[in-house]
């Protein structure tokens, strides 16, 4: 940011131009306001160039608002208008709130034998209003930044990932669309469920667009859960951590790989061009998570939200202080062999 001379300069020296990074951030339901505070946090950052964001589900929503903002307003805008965005999530979810966790079991168990082409006969999604009427699309195709939403092709199996100038609300709605919940999103004779399937989130676009080499993994599932599940509710939500995580793992195993054929000089010319470095950081938002339970991934009241909030912030703080110094190093401060290939 300049100074009120508008030379760009700090004590009559030249500020160091930002270092560019990707971010790479996971859905969650409502634990993705803990991404809204991570963002928020970043965005007050000098020393950085957010340059490229792959999202899926919650993270879609706060990609979209975000980058949005920043068009409009620069990164005042697009902190305010991600708050904007999760109070009007807040305001929807209002009438929900006082059932709680035994509206939680309701909903669980009605989707266990119905399907919301049964239960939720005109579709109803409150998503859309929100991102329909608080996200302006021509606004995030101006923004500049690279931008990629995930979502999962219903016949297939496949990921399908839109890029800034393809996305759109259905786009976002698709990334963000639980099959127990919502009926599939059709875009282009194609019908889609939640990205984080086959992509929470998707890397390898910003492998091929050219992003910035460093990517910081914003997580929210947890990688890591101490003990063994017993009780149905508990195995319930581990078997969701590891599916939502599964294909991130998938892809990061790869990258690790690829890596270690670069570090070992395997891969000659012309191959070489195929492969580029991606420098993995990580916010672990996941274990901070830890305490909250599935029930609280439809949570909406906004006391709770904006605890959600300020947890991300202090973590995007302690990351800046402690790990922040790695972009650009060609060094990743997150060991993607010791998570992910060490037994």
């Amino acid at each position: 940011m300049a100074n009120a001379n508008g030379n760009g300069k700090a004590n009559g020296k030249a500020r160091p131009k930002p270092r560019p990074i990707s971010l790479a951030l996971q859905g969650g339901g409502a634990h993705g306001a803990y991404t809204w505070g991570v963002l928020a946090r970043l965005s007050e950052d000098e020393t950085l160039a957010i340059e490229a964001i792959s999202a899926t589900s919650a993270g879609a929503v706060n990609a979209v608002a975000y980058a949005a903002g920043l068009a409009e307003g620069g990164p005042a805008g697009a902190r305010a208008a991600l708050e904007e965005i999760w109070r009007a999530v807040s305001d929807a979810g209002a009438g929900m709130n006082a059932f709680g966790a035994v509206g939680f079991q309701i909903a669980s168990a009605l989707q266990s034998f119905a399907s919301p082409y049964d239960f939720n006969p005109f579709n109803y999604n409150p998503l859309r209003k929100i991102v329909e009427q608080r996200v302006n699309f021509d606004a995030v195709h101006a923004s500049g930044l690279k931008l990629f939403l995930s979502a999962t092709n219903v016949e297939t199996g496949k990921v399908r990932v839109f890029s800034r100038d393809e996305i759109t609300a259905d786009a976002v709605l698709a990334s963000a669309c639980l099959p127990q919940t919502f009926q599939a999103v059709e875009i282009g004779g194609e019908a889609f469920w939640d990205g984080g399937f086959m992509g929470n989130p998707s890397l390898f676009p910003l492998i091929y667009s050219g992003a910035p080499q460093d990517v910081l993994l914003v997580l929210l599932n947890p990688l890591v859960r101490p003990g063994v599940p017993k009780r149905a509710a508990e195995i319930n939500e581990r078997l969701n951590e590891i599916s939502f995580n599964a294909s991130l793992i998938g892809e990061l195993r790869a990258i690790a790989f690829v890596q270690r054929l670069i570090d070992d000089g395997m891969l000659k010319e012309p191959i070489m061009k195929k492969y580029r470095r991606l420098n993995i950081h990580a916010i672990r938002g996941g274990q901070d998570l830890l305490g909250y339970g599935l029930a609280t991934k439809s949570e909406a009241r906004w006391r709770f939200l904006t605890e959600l909030r300020d947890k991300g912030r202090d973590a995007a703080g302690r990351w800046l202080a402690e790990c922040a110094k790695d972009v650009g190093t060609k060094q990743s401060s997150f060991d993607i062999r010791k998570e992910f290939l060490e037994v």
